[in-house]
């Protein structure tokens, strides 16, 4: 339907789902809860977008704020939506215009995994900037800090982006393993091959911001694994 954002539910494996999904769903309030965010639902170059900003007494990073959707149960298949990130006029120097996807989220919000882009690092005249310009992490055991600390460029790359133009996430999750498509690439920019949540967990989706960022999101789908 014109102007409506749906959301395509599929099944990707009986053990992964107790029900099967066909089904569309709306982004509006029903279908998205916000955790620690503000959330709206506007009109951006002609069509209908979900706006996400985090809370700002939220002071801590890699935290979850995100727009959670409502009835979902997410174990391994595909994930896509599209994102575009500004910064607000509030911004500090150091906010990069993160946003994402948060997956397998419990149900209080305590434990979650998702996979981040920081649009302003993607053009940067510092090459060490461009090599953090997408992130994997896990809340609340690894943050982007001691993953990086820990494991020196293996939970974050470089790729081509900036801000406020739309980006194709598209993240692929495969029991213990996890690889990130931008704009329809036909290879994956990012690999991760060990989740810390470990093969066999299952969970809800965010739409997911971090500070500095007004984050825009439409076209998300959940699709079957490829064979």
């Amino acid at each position: 339907m014109k102007n409506i954002i749906v959301v395509l539910l599929s099944i990707t494996c009986l053990s992964a789902f107790s029900n099967a999904f066909g089904q569309m769903i709306t982004l509006d309030s029903t279908s998205l809860s916000p955790v620690q965010v503000s959330m709206s639902f506007q009109a951006l170059s002609g069509k209908k977008v979900v706006r996400v900003t985090k809370d700002t007494t939220i002071k801590a990073v890699d935290q979850p704020t995100f727009a959670k959707f409502n009835h979902i149960n997410f174990k391994s298949s595909i994930i896509e939506v599209k994102v575009l990130s500004r910064l607000l006029s509030t911004a500090q120097k150091d906010n990069r215009g993160f946003i994402g996807l948060a997956f397998h989220i419990n149900d209080d919000n305590s434990k979650f995994e998702g996979i981040y882009i920081r649009p302003t690092n993607g053009r940067a005249d510092d090459q060490v900037r461009r090599n953090h310009t997408v992130q994997y992490f896990s809340y609340p055991d690894f943050p982007y800090l001691r993953l990086r600390k820990e494991s020196p460029e293996q939970y974050e790359t470089y790729a081509d982006m900036g801000l406020n133009e739309w980006i194709k996430l598209r993240i692929e999750v495969n029991g213990n393993n996890a690889k990130l498509y931008l704009n329809d690439a036909k290879f994956p920019t990012f690999l991760v091959n060990d989740l810390k949540l470990r093969q066999g967990t299952s969970g809800g989706i965010g739409l997911w911001v971090d500070v500095g960022t007004e984050g825009f999101f439409s076209d998300f789908k959940i699709l079957p694994a490829n064979k």
